[in-house]
């Protein structure tokens, strides 16, 4: 008997945002908390991208000539920026539904997208690489954290980039991502989260440490009330953020550990 195929999917997370996916553009929906939780994660992939990349954050497209995948991409809430701000954009997700729903939208505001119904280790299986990989909001829905992060890694070109956000699992993380923005304030369904799924800092850096990624950064985000927006912070405990990079080859003129930052 052939043995199974090692996947990252979790069917039963597919089928709940697959649910979901007519709520991807509504910022008063069901993914309203993304919506908000949004210009934090651009700001800080804007100038951490322009910082390594040596590009100008002001320009009106800095990204221009970087190749970009977004794994998971739900509805293109991030996809669609980043092809405005120039980058040649690939959005993935295991669901049928949400691609639909990205590829409407991104037709409909006029932003070249090229999206794919497909997977982590289908994208690496096929050779895809890219300059930046971003993985937010996603490694706390898969089926095998390390197995995916790998496939995710392997797709990073050297002197590359790959953003990790995700939540951290920690009872202060069940308080609020859960009872609270689940139960309480309601800010999510009942559902979207499993707990025993959340990513301890620790064990996302033991999942990279055999890819060859190097993390550069870490950032909390929390949630400020008064001003009613996300922001960076050094509080880890919940929702943060990992830079990682990808070493570049060495070269006669240049060693391997030459980021090309400036």
């Amino acid at each position: 008997m052939a043995e199974a195929r090692r996947t990252t999917i979790d069917t039963g997370e597919v089928a709940r945002f697959s649910a979901l996916a007519a709520e991807w553009w509504n910022p008063n929906g069901k993914f309203r908390p993304l919506h908000k939780f949004n210009p934090v994660r651009l700001v800080y992939i804007r100038d951490e991208v322009a910082t390594r990349f040596g590009r100008d954050p002001r320009a009106a497209q800095p990204f221009e000539g970087l190749r970009f995948l977004d794994i998971g991409c739900g509805g293109g809430l991030l996809c669609e920026p980043m092809a405005r701000l120039g980058a040649e954009v690939v959005g993935a997700d295991a669901s049928a539904t949400n691609i639909e729903v990205a590829k409407l939208h991104a037709e409909q505001a006029g932003v070249s997208i090229d999206y794919r119904n497909t997977t982590a280790e289908d994208l690496a299986e096929a050779g895809e690489r890219f300059d930046v990989v971003l993985n937010m909001e996603v490694v706390e829905h898969v089926s095998d954290v390390d197995f995916y992060i790998a496939r995710c890694a392997e797709m990073v070109k050297p002197g590359g980039l790959m953003f990790v956000a995700t939540i951290n699992r920690t009872l202060k993380a069940l308080g609020l991502a859960i009872i609270g923005a689940e139960y309480v304030l309601r800010w999510l369904p009942r559902g979207t989260h499993n707990f025993s799924k959340f990513v301890r800092p620790e064990e996302l850096e033991k999942a990279l440490a055999p890819t060859g990624m190097t993390i550069v950064d870490r950032t909390g985000v929390v949630y400020n009330p008064l001003a009613d927006r996300w922001q960076r912070s050094k509080d880890l405990d919940v929702n943060y953020m990992v830079l990682t990079e990808k070493p570049r080859l060495a070269t006669p003129d240049a060693p391997a550990s030459d980021t090309g930052a400036v």
